[in-house]
């Protein structure tokens, strides 16, 4: 076999495995954990189900493939949303709204299929919580350069964190019902208590001497 052919093969193994992929973490954030299955996935992205048994043998090798690539998904949306805003100014409510909506998605969907998951099974559960902790440093990351915080106060950073957790609770709000007027109120109310914390923790703080 030619490099030539050799090379197109990879190309459409990996496009396969990626359609299947992307189909779990859709059909996670539809049809639920005990919903999501090859057979399902396989059918949902139009693979056969030989096909998609050769790149997941298992069901624990697809969910272990897709929690990965939901990871990467969910931080590569996160550091979008900061490039797209990082050359222009932006207001807290606007950080808020952007915070807000990605809790509002099927990623976030999808990953509370795989939280519920972890729950009850320590297999997920050991194997989520490190990737976890990258989409939670990454979310961090954003919030804190959005609202161009001071990261070395812990009372900012404590702010930013509670921040962070408002935007998962509107989120799970959001699961059942439409809570958009709702949400919109509570980050109306947020907004103005965060500006005024950012802006009197700001004054407080001494200059930094080995700044400049």
């Amino acid at each position: 076999m030619s490099r030539a052919t050799h090379e197109p093969q990879q190309d459409r193994s990996r496009a396969t495995r990626e359609r299947l992929l992307e189909s779990a973490v859709t059909l996670l954030s539809e049809v639920g954990w005990t919903g999501t299955t090859v057979a399902t996935v396989a059918a949902d992205s139009g693979v056969s189900r030989g096909a998609a048994q050769h790149h997941f043998p298992t069901r624990d090798d697809l969910f272990t493939a897709a929690i990965e690539h939901m990871t990467v998904a969910r931080v590569k949306e996160i550091q979008t949303t900061l490039l797209a805003q990082s050359n222009n100014p932006v207001t807290v409510r606007e950080v808020l709204d952007s915070l807000a909506g990605m809790y509002a998605g099927p990623l976030f969907r999808a990953a509370l299929q795989v939280w519920t998951a972890a729950a009850v099974d320590p297999a997920v559960r050991e194997h989520i919580i490190p990737l976890e902790q990258v989409v939670a440093r990454e979310a961090f990351r954003l919030a804190a350069t959005l609202l161009n915080i001071d990261r070395d106060n812990p009372r900012l950073r404590a702010i930013v964190a509670a921040t962070l957790d408002l935007g998962r609770g509107l989120g799970l709000a959001n699961i059942l019902t439409d809570d958009a007027s709702r949400r919109s109120w509570v980050l109306d109310a947020w907004c103005e208590e965060l500006q005024e914390i950012i802006t009197r923790e700001t004054a407080q703080t001494p200059p930094n001497p080995s700044a400049g």
